[in-house]
């Protein structure tokens, strides 16, 4: 069977260099003659490459199995998710949206932005240098890094494929689209990262997918009290399925195995030579 293009440009981009967690989460100690008082480190644009990677395998996750197969079974996902009077699931960038206020209030200086040149919301369209990154992007599909000539940030962006058909449907039916052609495998955007330090230690890096995964968290409990509001049977059972087997979502664990069924054998094959000893 053919791979899909993100398929194929994640595995290029994490086996091809990026992934180094075989030796951030090694169990073993290094012998004690070796330890060390400092930290070995790897670069921002590496680390960062490491969390789309895992952020890409979310969001994948979530827009086929949940709103993909959640919708056939009468679960609803809105825009306006959050409102009062609204009870539904947010659509997929609205979870990236979540997760991204989750992190701007953690106390990791880490930021995130979908964006694009054929945003559905305005703020969400490229400028300036972002926009001519992403048009060297559509040219070659490479990843851009780069450092921020006014706020000195490292930025990393990384293409954002149309890799399920709720993203399609949803881009090309939404009454404030701009573009309403997509097709699967289109390059939609892009997602763009940014860190004040050209390098970060381990430490720095545990704490920066600690605060995405922690901002995933919140989120995914914020869609399940949703649920709650439900009457009782319209309530899927909220456990280890998911809805493809039936009226179900899974819990948060549940989530969070599949993600790193999905996303951990890449990185675990991943290259240690990348961490600066």
């Amino acid at each position: 069977m053919a791979t899909s293009r993100p398929t194929q440009f994640w595995t290029l981009v994490v086996l091809g260099g990026a992934a180094i967690l075989v030796y951030l989460f090694a169990s073993a100690p290094p012998p004690l003659e070796t330890q060390r008082t400092e930290r070995p480190s790897l670069s921002t644009a590496e680390a960062l490459t490491l969390l789309a990677y895992e952020n890409d395998v979310t969001r994948t996750l979530f827009t086929k199995e949940i709103v993909g197969n959640g919708k056939p079974q009468g679960l609803n996902f809105r825009e306006n998710w959050m409102d009062d009077d609204v009870v539904a699931g947010p659509l997929p960038a609205l979870f990236l949206r979540g997760v991204e206020a989750e992190l701007s209030k953690s106390d990791v200086p880490m930021h995130l932005f979908l964006g694009s040149d054929y945003p559905i919301e305005s703020s969400n369209r490229f400028s300036d240098r972002q926009q001519l990154e992403f048009d060297a992007m559509k040219a070659d599909l490479a990843p851009k890094h780069f450092v921020d000539s006014i706020s000195g940030e490292h930025i990393s962006m990384f293409p954002d494929f149309a890799s399920a058909a709720p993203c399609v449907s949803c881009h090309n039916d939404h009454e404030r689209s701009a573009k309403s052609d997509w097709k699967l495998g289109d390059l939609m955007g892009a997602t763009t990262w940014s860190y004040p330090s050209d390098s970060v230690t381990t430490d720095e890096f545990m704490a920066m997918v600690s605060a995405y995964r922690e901002g995933v968290k919140v989120v995914w409990s914020q869609y399940l009290s949703e649920l709650e509001q439900l009457a009782p049977e319209q309530q899927p059972e909220v456990g280890e399925h998911w809805p493809s087997a039936g009226f179900f979502i899974p819990n948060h664990t549940t989530l969070r195995d599949s993600i790193n069924a999905l996303s951990s054998g890449a990185l675990l094959e991943g290259l240690m030579d990348k961490v600066t000893l």
